[in-house]
C-alpha cells in the first residue's frame, strides 16, 4: 500500500490562533489588553522592592549628564540633562561660558512624549538641524532652528527617521544633505536641502532593496555616502569631491560597491581617506588611501587588526604633519583606547581611563582635540576631553564630580555550549554578596558586542544584594564577525543553546539556585530568553522579555522585520523557514504540551515601529494558554512610547517594575541587602 507523502508546513499553513492580536485597535484586542493591564497592576502592587528600586534608580540618575561638545562658529553645542529633567535639552555656550537653551523637548511638549533624536549645527553656528519624534515612533520631523532665537526658520522636513545631516560649507549657502531611510514613500536615499530654497533634490537614490543610507561631509570638501545592507557586515561606500562637482549633482565615485566589506570612512588632516574596515580583518583594522585612488586595491594598513578585540570606533586627529588615529577596542565588554601613528611609525600609546568600562562617541575636532564618553557599571556616563600629548580631563571642567559609587566586582567566567564551543559569561556582584538571586542578561544579535557601561537599574539591583550576569552568546559581536555569523541566520538557534548552557552553568557552579535565576533580554535578547524557556521550561525561575521578537514566521510583516532577513533568514527560503519555525518561541509554546513555565514578564509599547508590540501580545496569549502552575504570565503594556528613548520618569518606572518582578520571583528581599551593596553612607561619601 502506498502511503501519502507528509504534508510540509508553509508560512501560510502554520497555526496562528492569535493573529487577531496583531491589531491593537480592534474592540476584541482592546478588551484583551484591558484584562492584561488589570492583571499586571494587581501583581505589581505586591512586589516588595518596587518603590525602593524606583527611588534608588532615580537617585543614581541625579548627576548632570552632557553629550560630547561640537564647536561651530565660535559656539559650543551639546545636550545637557540635569537631575530631575525628563529629557536632555540642546544648548549653545558662547566663549564667555553663557549657556542658552536652543531646544528643550519638555518645554516643547509638556506631556513628555516628544524626544530629541538627533541634532547637527551648521559650520558657522548660526543654524542647527534637530530631529524630533513623538509617541516613540522614531519617525518624525527634521527642523532648522536659528541659534540666535531658537525659533524655526522654515517649515519642517517630515517623514524622516534618524536622518543623518551633513551641512555644506558656509560658502555654499545654508544647505545640508540628509537621508530618508523608510520605503513608505519611495524616496529612500540621500537628499540635498537648501534652507528656504524650495523642493529638495535627490542626489543619491538607494541602489538596492532594504539598505540603509548614510551621509557625512568631511573637511568641508569630501562627501561620503554609504548604503548598509540590512544588518549584515557589509556596506557600499562612495566618495565625491565637492571642489570638483556641484552639490546638486556630486560626482560619486565608488570606493567599494557590491563587495563583502564593511567600512566607516573619514578624511584626515593630511587629506588622506581613512577607513575602519573589515576588509582583510574580520575584527576590523584602519586603512588609508589617496582619495584619487580610493578602491581597496590601493589601501595601505594604518592600524592593524587585534585578533582578540574588535575595533569599535576611531577618530583621525593631529596635524597634516603628524596624523594620529585614536582607536577604541572592546575586549569582552571592556573598552580600551589607544593612539596610533599610521603605519606604526611610533609605538601605540594607551590612553588612561578611569576604570574598566565602556568608551563611546570618539570624535576629533579640527584643532586636534579628541572627545569621548566613558562609563562603567558604577560610574555614570562622563565626557572627557583629550589632547594627544596630555591626559584625559572630564568635560566640562566646571562640572561637579559625581558622587563616589560602591565598588563592584567583575568575574570573567566560561561555559561550554551544547556543541562544545566555549561561551564567555561575565558576572557582577557587590563585594561580599553571597550566591543567590541573579539576573542573566543576553542580547546576541546583529553582531553587536556587549559593553559594560552605566546602568542605574543594574547598579540598583546590585546594591540591593542581587547578582548580574551577561552571556556573550554567538550572534553578538563580542568575539568579532565570525562569532556573529555563527549565531545568525539558520544558526540563530546556537545563540539559544548558548544561553541555555550559560543558565545551567550558573546553577551548576553554585552561583544561584534554579529558582533564583531570572533570564532578561530586550528586542533580539527578548527573542532568545523566550526561545530558551520555550525549549526548557525548567531552566529558570523567571523571565523578563522587553519588546521582544516572538513570532518568527511573521516577523518580516511586523515592524522593521523586513530589514532583518540577513540576521534571521526569510520564510521565503524553505531551509530558513524550517530554522525559524523550529526556535520561534510563539510557535514552540503553542505546539508543546501544557507545562509549568517560569514566571514571565513581557513588555510591549504601542508606538514600537521596530519589533512591533504584536510580538509580546501574541506571546503572552500563547503562554496564558499553555502555562500551568502558579507562576504568573504578565504583560506590561505602555501607550505613547516606543522601542527607543522616552521620558526619564517612564524609563524609571519600566526598569523598577521589571526588576521588582525579578526580585519577587527570585527571592531578593529588602533584608538581603548587604553592607557592601548598600548605597554609600554620608561618612563614606566624604
Amino acid at each position: 500500500m502506498r502511503s501519502n507523502p507528509p504534508v510540509l508546513s508553509t508560512p501560510d499553513t502554520v497555526p496562528d490562533p492569535y493573529r487577531w492580536l496583531e491589531r491593537n485597535d480592534s474592540p476584541r484586542s482592546a478588551r484583551w489588553l484591558a484584562e492584561r493591564d488589570a492583571e499586571f497592576r494587581a501583581a505589581a502592587a505586591a512586589w516588595p522592592l518596587r518603590h525602593a528600586l524606583a527611588a534608588d534608580i532615580r537617585s543614581l540618575l541625579s548627576a548632570t549628564q552632557w553629550s560630547p561638545p561640537v564647536r561651530r562658529g565660535g559656539l559650543l553645542f551639546a545636550t545637557r540633562r540635569d537631575g530631575g529633567d525628563e529629557h536632555p535639552r540642546l544648548v549653545a555656550v558662547d566663549p564667555s561660558g553663557r549657556e542658552r537653551v536652543l531646544f528643550d523637548p519638555a518645554a516643547h511638549d509638556p506631556s513628555g512624549a516628544t524626544t530629541l533624536d538627533a541634532w547637527e549645527p551648521s559650520p558657522d553656528g548660526r543654524l542647527v538641524a534637530v530631529q524630533t519624534s513623538s509617541g516613540g515612533v522614531e519617525r518624525g520631523a527634521l527642523r532648522v532652528l536659528s541659534t540666535a532665537t531658537g525659533e524655526d526658520v522654515e517649515p519642517a522636513v517630515t517623514g524622516v527617521r534618524y536622518a543623518h545631516v551633513a551641512w555644506l560649507p558656509a560658502r555654499c549657502g545654508p544647505a545640508f544633505y540628509f537621508v530618508r531611510r523608510d520605503d513608505t514613500d519611495g524616496r529612500r536615499g540621500v537628499w540635498l536641502h537648501r534652507v528656504g530654497g524650495g523642493a529638495d533634490t535627490l542626489v543619491h537614490p538607494c541602489h538596492a532593496a532594504r539598505t540603509v543610507p548614510g551621509v557625512r561631509l568631511r573637511r568641508d570638501r569630501w562627501l561620503l555616502v554609504t548604503e548598509s545592507h540590512g544588518t549584515g557586515h557589509s556596506n557600499d561606500l562612495w566618495l565625491a569631491d565637492l571642489a570638483a562637482s556641484p552639490p546638486e549633482a556630486p560626482l560619486l565615485r565608488p570606493v567599494h560597491v557590491g563587495r563583502d566589506i564593511e567600512s566607516e570612512a573619514d578624511v584626515g588632516p593630511d587629506g588622506l581617506l581613512y577607513l575602519r574596515t573589515t576588509h582583510g580583518a574580520p575584527l576590523r583594522r584602519v586603512c588609508a588611501a589617496d582619495p584619487a585612488a580610493p578602491t581597496p586595491e590601493h589601501w595601505r594598513e594604518a592600524v592593524p587588526e587585534d585578533p582578540e578585540a574588535p575595533l569599535d570606533g576611531f577618530a583621525v586627529a593631529g596635524t597634516a604633519e603628524a596624523v594620529r588615529v585614536v582607536c577604541s577596542r572592546i575586549r569582552l565588554g571592556i573598552s580600551e583606547l589607544r593612539v596610533h601613528s599610521p603605519g606604526g611609525a611610533r609605538p601605540a600609546r594607551a590612553v588612561p581611563l578611569p576604570g574598566e568600562g565602556m568608551v563611546t562617541q570618539v570624535t576629533a575636532e579640527p584643532d586636534g582635540t579628541v572627545h569621548f564618553c566613558y562609563a562603567d557599571v558604577a560610574t555614570p556616563l562622563t565626557v572627557f576631553e583629550y589632547r594627544l600629548d596630555g591626559v584625559p580631563e572630564p568635560w566640562p571642567p566646571s562640572a561637579a564630580p559625581a558622587p563616589r559609587r560602591p565598588r563592584i566586582e567583575r568575574r570573567a567566567l566560561e561555559c561550554v555550549s551544547s556543541d562544545g564551543v566555549r561561551v564567555p559569561v561575565t558576572l557582577f556582584a557587590a563585594p561580599g554578596a553571597p550566591p543567590g538571586p541573579t539576573v542573566l542578561h543576553v542580547y546576541g544579535g546583529f553582531g553587536r558586542p556587549r559593553q559594560f557601561g552605566f546602568s542605574a537599574t543594574v547598579l540598583a539591583w546590585l546594591r540591593a544584594g542581587g547578582r548580574y550576569a551577561v552571556a556573550h552568546v554567538r550572534g553578538g559581536g563580542d568575539l568579532g564577525r565570525a562569532w556573529h555569523l555563527a549565531g545568525a541566520g539558520r544558526h540563530k538557534v546556537r545563540a539559544v543553546r548558548d544561553l541555555v548552557a550559560a543558565a545551567d552553568f550558573l546553577v551548576a557552579a553554585g552561583e544561584c539556585a534554579r529558582e533564583e535565576l531570572c533570564l532578561s533580554g530586550g528586542s533580539t535578547g527578548g527573542l532568545l530568553v523566550l526561545a530558551a524557556v520555550a525549549r526548557r521550561p525548567d531552566l529558570c525561575g523567571a523571565v523578563i522579555a522587553s519588546a521582544p521578537l516572538a513570532d518568527m514566521v511573521r516577523f518580516q510583516k511586523l515592524g522593521l522585520g523586513s530589514m532583518w532577513t540577513r540576521e534571521f533568514g526569510t520564510v521565503a527560503d524553505p531551509d530558513d523557514f524550517a530554522a525559524l519555525l523550529d526556535y520561534s518561541p510563539y510557535h514552540r509554546v503553542l505546539r508543546s504540551s501544557p507545562a509549568p513555565y517560569p514566571a514571565v514578564l513581557l513588555t510591549g509599547f504601542d508606538g514600537d515601529t521596530r519589533t512591533d508590540a504584536a510580538h509580546p501580545r501574541k506571546m503572552c496569549a500563547a503562554l496564558l494558554e499553555r502555562a500551568t502552575g502558579p507562576a504568573p504570565v504578565l504583560l506590561r503594556y505602555e501607550r505613547g512610547v516606543g522601542h527607543g528613548p522616552r521620558a526619564v520618569t517612564r524609563a524609571i518606572e519600566l526598569a523598577a517594575d521589571a526588576h521588582a518582578f525579578a526580585a519577587a520571583q527570585t527571592g531578593l528581599s529588602p533584608t538581603r541587602r548587604t553592607s557592601a551593596g548598600a548605597a554609600p553612607t554620608a561618612r563614606e561619601m566624604r
